[in-house]
């Protein structure tokens, strides 16, 4: 009887082994197709979780949002982030739509449903494997989060998106 769980545990392991030999083998690792439904929701899960989980973490006070800061926010967008998010930060370039995962319009949903610590901490930290940068090393914390309030401010004007 015992034999019996043993050889059960190894026929499990062996297909286990050869499912994921023939993933290896087979996977396309090209950035340029779309992803799969299955894989898009596992990595958009997986990045979701950990940038709210980083996020809860302590952060640098943020500064008065008001109108000065978006504006200041604004012409620091055009020098780090327009050449992939675009100037409008709503059409991204041919850059940002060449990269995997695709640059997102900053006005979506998808980006406007971050907390504001959430977006501080992207724009801060970057995401690793994305081609999105952190600019920790280019920008000091006020000016990251005045780079946060003018991302914010995009989702504000969704009419204006094309």
């Amino acid at each position: 009887m015992r034999h019996r769980g043993w050889l059960a545990a190894a026929i499990i392991i062996l297909v286990i082994l050869v499912v994921a030999a023939f993933g290896v083998a087979h996977a396309n690792i090209s950035a340029l197709p779309e992803p799969g439904v299955f894989e898009t929701a596992l990595s958009m899960k997986a990045r979701d979780w950990y940038i709210s989980r980083a996020a809860s973490s302590q952060l640098p006070p943020a500064p008065a949002k008001d109108t000065s800061s978006i504006a200041d926010g604004g012409a620091l967008f055009g020098m780090d982030c327009a050449s992939c998010h675009g100037q409008n930060g709503r059409t991204p370039t041919p850059i940002g739509r060449g990269m995997y995962p695709r640059v997102p319009s900053l006005s979506s949903h998808e980006v406007q449903q971050m907390s504001d610590r959430e977006l501080f901490w992207v724009i801060k930290n970057g995401i690793r494997l994305s081609g999105m940068p952190g600019f920790a090393r280019i920008n000091d914390d006020e000016q990251i989060w005045q780079l946060t309030y003018y991302v914010r401010s995009l989702g504000m004007h969704i009419e204006d998106s094309p």
